[in-house]
């Protein structure tokens, strides 16, 4: 029966072998959530980028560039790093690439590329990426981005729901981080919006007058969609 781990942080990843194991990378608020919603509206293609100026240089070849630093849109680019952007009609996306860099979750897309396959999580394709899991039968590492290095509680609820639809088929008691995960998951499962109010990401975003995108971005199987990143781009599997 195959495993699934799940790493806190991209700078805990040292510690794990990725190869011959499924990454699912999780950024919850909000990169993972966008790139999903984004696919889903019909975006060809993504390539996540580390700089600014990548992204920005992208443009040129027709790319759209969506670019966040510390939460807010970065300047001289078209979109942030809100789901609703790819929802809200005033920039087109279909059938267009998109070039994205976020402070947290394009980081880890690109620290788990030894693992044989990288797939984009998030809880709106939640049911989609279990199925797609169990279709695999590998060794999975759930890898959370985290906020600049450090833990973070809507990525590790994600990894502990994806744990539960999974407890049929994968072992999950073989990781102290994944059984910790199912029990903060089964805390929060009532309501996962009101739970995630005391996190610390969540008062950032509202801060930032971004409250709809956290009660959006938790909405369970909103998406059937499994992206996945490979050969320096993300696309539909």
């Amino acid at each position: 029966m195959p495993t699934i781990d799940i790493c806190f942080s991209p700078e805990l990843l040292p510690l794990y072998s990725l190869p011959g194991r499924v990454a699912v990378v999780v950024d919850i608020l909000r990169a993972t959530s966008s790139i999903v919603t984004a696919l889903a509206q019909g975006v060809a293609h993504m390539v996540p980028v580390s700089e600014l100026a990548e992204c920005r240089a992208l443009a040129a070849s027709g790319y759209l560039t969506a670019a966040e630093r510390d939460g807010r849109q970065a300047e001289g680019v078209d979109l942030g790093n809100s789901p609703f952007g790819y929802l809200d009609g005033v920039v087109p996306v279909r059938g267009r690439n998109v070039a994205i860099t976020t402070t947290n979750g394009t980081r880890a897309l690109h620290l788990s590329q030894a693992a044989d396959t990288v797939v984009v999580g998030a809880f709106l394709n939640l049911a989609a990426v279990a199925e797609f899991l169990r279709r695999q039968n590998k060794d999975v590492v759930v890898v959370c981005a985290g906020w600049k290095g450090k833990f973070c509680l809507e990525d590790t609820l994600y990894a502990g729901a994806l744990a539960a639809r999974l407890t049929d088929t994968f072992d999950t008691t073989d990781s102290d981080a994944t059984l910790a995960a199912l029990d903060l998951w089964q805390a929060a499962e009532p309501d996962v919006a009101s739970y995630l109010l005391k996190s610390s990401h969540v008062r950032r975003l509202n801060s930032l007058e971004s409250h709809k995108d956290m009660e959006f971005c938790v909405r369970p199987d909103v998406y059937d969609v499994v992206p996945v990143f490979r050969n320096d781009r993300i696309e539909l599997d």
